[in-house]
């Protein structure tokens, strides 16, 4: 026979407490639900329900009046309107949470049992907001808890127990798989609602990530990774196994990396391409998907945040004969979308362009796009080279990475071609110092670069954006001038509504600076001046800095200080 907990083993603390303090029960029958709750491992509030001794209603309210929280009832609430992916399922259903509106940095959250501060805490941890408990009954609380996890997880059980059910056999095939238990009906259904729900949700990446203890598939939305579901650790193999199949890659291989790439039809008259990358880890293979709409080339430049004189000198310089012009940026920044948008509208019956990229992400009717393959030999410096012996009038080069990608693709700036290349630098002046000590000597770029333009991609505000209160000096130490901070204007911040999934932004708009290179600046060059004295003559030339960029677009009411300065800097 099992031994019950002793009575000191359960103290009375929270709710049973404090009904034994308002006489709703009494203390022997508490200590007996209690160890009851301990012994058989179920929330003391079941327990409590399943006794009869309180009504699910009366103990709601009660908790209500008590604890001062306020009372829903949720037999009338719509579970559309739950922003339910700021909590994790498995954290809403173990500890009866369920998210009901997010305001700003608030979120509303539905429970039973208002002295579960644990549940409060880790809601709080998780989301990093300020949580605000509303008292619901219990059953219509699970109803909704249950309908608002059912998605990716119910069909993910399913794996699992038909991976139970099918034992896998030993040796070689358990290491090829074969292509039925690749090609199971649940991992199929459910890959394709995850990569259905990343391109509905506007993803740019989706993660797939293995570790110890747990699993989880992680969107990147606007720039921002977001947990969307936690798998059971068993499907991990088979949900990567899947991909690899579908994507043209080695699934035998499991302890080296590997690229490959998939189209998914979404209807008749689009598809979306997906590219894919594995990498082993120290608790499996996480795969990464890159979604590559093609959508995003047909972008114009109006599109990409450009302000009306920055589009004018770009559009201006991109129609110049020879030259080089470069963009730089952090990964993930939209660089090769700048370029797509620039190629659109060079892309004419009478021009001639050729890409080199690695790989080539999005195609371009009517541009000779070329895969850099290493493996192959077919690098950088081999494609610009093959690229100067195809009579080409303009040259993009993916990233110019080394030396020798760079020479080449300096000296086809210098013999009448126009080219473009995208770097990883911080900005636009530092852009230069950086080809220098590549090794280029200071002659060759300031005879061939033409223009360098910086972007970063920060969250765009949605509609439901509200004033936000921002202290004076606060706006000054960020980069405003004094005479810019009148009545006619206010800064806006993030509130959350169903149309931004409770996040309060929407999309992305880029914030650009664009340098010139004029002949004072070549001048500099020349004499192989620090990136600060060529940052310095390009702001008495006109120049803003990304800052400024950014702070123009909080101006116009697109973006939040707090989105400006986490990707700038003064």
């Amino acid at each position: 026979m099992p031994a019950y907990p002793s009575e000191s083993d359960l103290p009375m603390t929270g709710l049973p407490r404090s009904l034994v303090q308002a006489g709703h029960l009494n203390a022997a029958k508490a200590d007996l639900l209690l160890k009851k709750s301990a012994m058989d491992n179920i929330p003391f509030i079941d327990v409590l329900l399943q006794s009869g001794d309180i009504e699910s209603r009366a103990l709601a309210m009660y908790c209500a009046d008590t604890f001062g929280y306020p009372f829903i009832d949720l037999t009338t609430f719509n579970a559309s309107f739950c922003p339910s992916q700021l909590i994790d399922a498995r954290l809403q259903r173990n500890q009866r949470v369920a998210p009901l509106a997010k305001l700003g940095n608030r979120l509303s959250v539905a429970m039973s049992d208002p002295t579960n501060t644990q549940a409060l805490d880790q809601i709080k941890f998780q989301t990093q907001m300020t949580v605000e408990p509303i008292v619901a009954e219990h059953a219509p609380l699970l109803r909704l808890i249950a309908q608002i996890t059912q998605s990716t997880e119910q069909t993910l059980n399913d794996i699992v127990g038909s991976e139970r059910e099918t034992p896998v056999a030993a040796g070689l095939a358990a290491i090829n798989m074969s292509n039925a238990d690749v090609d199971d009906a649940p991992v199929v259904r459910f890959l394709q609602k995850v990569l259905t729900d990343a391109i509905n949700m506007g993803a740019s990446d989706l993660h797939f990530e293995p570790f110890e203890r747990f699993y989880r598939i992680r969107f990147r939305v606007d720039g921002v990774l977001r947990d969307i579901v936690q798998p059971p650790l068993a499907i991990k193999d088979k949900l990567a196994s899947r991909i690899k199949v579908i994507s043209n890659m080695d699934i035998a291989e499991k302890r080296a990396p590997q690229d490959g790439r998939l189209k998914l039809a979404i209807s008749k008259t689009r598809a979306i391409d997906f590219r894919v990358s594995t990498l082993p880890t120290l608790h499996g293979e996480k795969v990464v998907m890159r979604i590559l709409d093609s959508r995003q080339a047909q972008m114009s430049i109006e599109t990409l945040g450009y302000e009306q004189d920055q589009k004018d000198l770009l559009l201006d310089t991109i129609q110049r004969p020879y030259g080089m012009i470069l963009v730089t940026g952090p990964t993930g920044s939209g660089k090769t979308v700048s370029l797509y948008a620039c190629l659109n509208i060079l892309n004419q019956p009478g021009i001639n362009i050729a890409t080199a990229e690695d790989p080539a992400e999005i195609s371009l009717p009517g541009i000779n796009q070329v895969n850099v393959n290493e493996r192959a030999g077919l690098t950088f410096p081999v494609a610009l080279r093959a690229f100067l012996r195809q009579d080409p009038d303009i040259i993009m080069v993916g990233e110019i990475r080394d030396l020798e990608t760079a020479d080449i693709a300096i000296k086809a700036a210098q013999t009448g071609h126009m080219v473009f290349s995208t770097l990883h630098t911080n900005d636009a002046p530092s852009t230069l110092t950086r080809l220098i000590n590549m090794g280029i000597p200071p002659f060759n770029i300031a005879s061939s670069v033409i223009m360098i333009t910086a972007q970063r991609l920060t969250r765009r505000l949605c509609t439901c954006k509200q004033p936000a209160e921002i202290p004076h000096h606060v706006l000054l130490d960020a980069g405003f001038e004094e005479y810019e901070l009148d009545d006619t204007w206010c800064a806006y911040a993030p509130m959350g509504c169903d149309n931004c999934s409770g996040t309060g932004y929407k999309g992305r708009v880029g914030i650009h600076q664009i340098m010139l290179i004029t002949q004072e600046i070549e001048r500099l060059i020349l004499a192989q001046a620090t990136s600060q004295e060529i940052e310095a003559q390009a702001r008495l030339e006109g120049m803003e800095t990304l800052r400024q960029a950014g702070l123009k677009k909080i101006r116009q009411g697109l973006t939040s200080l707090d989105e400006v300065i986490s990707c700038t800097n003064l």
